[in-house]
């Protein structure tokens, strides 16, 4: 890489995409390639002014707030050639199920996780941001596992974001996921309130168990079809831990037909030769109001067509 030097001061003015942001991480942002241990000198040296006075790393900005950053040395990009369609072929925009100023609602593909790390490059966040270079603002307000399919909520703007995180740590959006469990479950509704612990295993890989030092979790079941020996349920979630649905159904003795962490591993692979692939798990429903104008916001995502084949199996059988 090679260092291209910034020689003149630059005044950038505070808008809606930076609104809320720290100083800090307003100057990682524009300031690509420049070492944190530099942002922070610059910062305390007083190089870095707002509104012309100084100010430390935690200050929040504020809409209309001039940020004046000074000449610095950044380190130039290496060329790489990034291809907007990942491998697979994979367009987000075309699973698109809400769009507007303030957010984006899509149905996320089972097997794409929302974010890059831990050996994935391209997550949805990263590659929605190829598609939409355009988007001065694109987070995630929640998250999906990487196996589960369907409604996944972006915030566009830093005010929708902060509301956004608001609506779900307070509980006010309504957020349902259609599952198959192994075995035949009776009751037409259970809740389920049981503690749930996040550690690491032997490999480093997160999992979740069932611990009365864990946090509060709670999840409501609904009996929606059955089978000889699956069940096929609803479950809301009245809160939003790592894992929950998975760990609290395997917990009673159901676990997740196709469920690679916390399933029935030879069940998994005789589902695997007679066409389920992947876990039975699709957020299906979810209810709550606009972030920014308090309309109700309601999407429904239908199973996709790999889950749905496999219902249609189970129903052909049992009629045969």
């Amino acid at each position: 890489m090679n260092d291209l030097r910034k020689e003149t001061v630059t005044f950038v003015k505070v808008d809606e995409s930076s609104e809320g942001q720290r100083i800090d991480n307003f100057l990682a942002r524009h300031l690509k390639g420049v070492p944190k241990s530099h942002l922070y000198r610059i910062l305390r040296s007083g190089e870095v002014r707002v509104n012309k006075g100084r100010v430390d790393a935690s200050r929040k900005l504020v809409l209309g707030d001039e940020v004046r950053i000074p000449p610095v040395r950044v380190a130039e990009p290496a060329q790489q050639k990034i291809s907007v369609l990942p491998k697979g072929g994979v367009r987000l925009l075309d699973h698109v199920l809400y769009r507007d100023d303030a957010m984006i609602i899509l149905n996320k593909p089972a097997g794409m996780a929302v974010h890059g790390g831990s050996g994935v490059s391209l997550g949805v966040i990263e590659q929605l941001r190829l598609e939409l270079p355009e988007c001065r603002f694109l987070e995630l307000a929640h998250r999906l596992d990487r196996e589960t399919s369907g409604a996944l909520i972006l915030a566009c703007k830093r005010s929708a974001l902060v509301k956004l995180h608001d609506i779900f740590r307070e509980n006010r959006v309504n957020k349902r996921y259609l599952t198959l469990v192994n075995g035949q479950w009776k009751a037409p509704m259970q809740h389920v309130k049981v503690a749930l612990h996040k550690y690491l295993n032997a490999d480093g890989e997160r999992r979740v168990m069932v611990s009365p030092d864990g946090k509060a979790a709670h999840t409501i079941f609904r009996l929606r079809e059955s089978w000889p020996d699956f069940t096929l349920l609803e479950a809301e979630l009245k809160s939003g831990r790592t894992h929950q649905i998975r760990v609290h159904s395997a917990h009673l003795g159901f676990p997740i037909a196709g469920d690679d962490k916390y399933g029935d591993f030879p069940r998994n692979k005789e589902l695997a030769r007679n066409g389920l692939k992947r876990m039975f798990l699709h957020a299906w429903r979810v209810e709550f109001l606009h972030p920014l104008t308090n309309e109700p916001i309601v999407i429904e995502v239908p199973l996709p067509k790999e889950l749905q084949s496999f219902i249609d199996r189970l129903n052909h059988a049992k009629t045969v």
